[in-house]
């Protein structure tokens, strides 16, 4: 794996500011995705960052970024340095961005209310937050309880929707055997009756309106004599 800085965000934010790189060299130099570097230097990410030199911090040297600088196919090469290089960590809390740390109690607040099966481990691995953070929007002691409005924390890009569809799997699974265990017995849905193919109304017949076809017909002559 090749070295990359001490700070790659910050020396990134650094390069974009003070040469006339490439995004794929700065993104090949500090390991970060060229998206992230447009991203970077259209103001959009790493806002409030200050840049670090690679410079004073011995990482780069001046003849370093002009070489590149000059041919577009160049690849920035670090100082070979005996400082120990940072371990990528594999897991984790999962990083959050500044601009969206202030939704984090929101979207606690609509997990606990909406999936009341969700453990507040899942919740915390969900959203990279704290037990202690959860405890306090559920019990209303959040600093700013006042202002906590429960929302979806996949539509805010905290969490992928894989990702809570899986979570919400494995609780579903976890009180079906607390269920099991304890005796309860799941309620059954109502029976409903299968629907017939017969009208709910039959179409009226006009002989019924004439009387019963079983009547005897009258003779009219009959009839007169009997008026008679």
């Amino acid at each position: 794996m090749a070295a990359i800085p001490l700070m790659p965000k910050a020396t990134a934010v650094w390069l974009v500011d003070k040469t006339t790189l490439s995004f794929d060299q700065i993104a090949e130099f500090v390991g970060l995705h060229k998206l992230e570097i447009q991203a970077i230097a259209d103001g959009e990410v790493a806002i409030g960052i200050n840049g670090m030199d690679p410079i004073l911090s011995g990482q780069l040297t001046p003849e370093e970024i002009k070489r590149c600088e000059e041919d577009p196919r160049a690849r920035l090469k670090m100082i070979k340095s005996d400082l120990p290089q940072p371990v990528t960590r594999s897991k984790g809390p999962r990083y959050t961005p500044v601009s969206k740390r202030a939704d984090k109690p929101d979207a606690i607040a609509y997990l606990v209310k909406m999936y009341p099966e969700l453990m507040d481990a899942q919740i915390a691995s969900l959203l990279g937050t704290t037990k202690d953070t959860i405890a306090k929007v559920r019990d209303r002691t959040h600093w700013n309880s006042s202002n906590i409005k429960p929302s979806n924390p996949v539509l805010s890009g905290l969490c992928k929707q894989a990702d809570l569809d899986a979570a919400l799997k494995r609780a579903q699974r976890r009180v079906a055997r607390e269920n099991k265990k304890a005796g309860i017995v799941p309620e059954e849905q109502p029976h409903l009756e299968a629907p017939t193919d017969e009208p709910l109304f039959k179409p009226r017949d006009p002989s019924e309106d004439l009387g019963s076809q079983d009547q005897p017909d009258i003779d009219p002559d009959t009839m007169f004599r009997n008026m008679g």
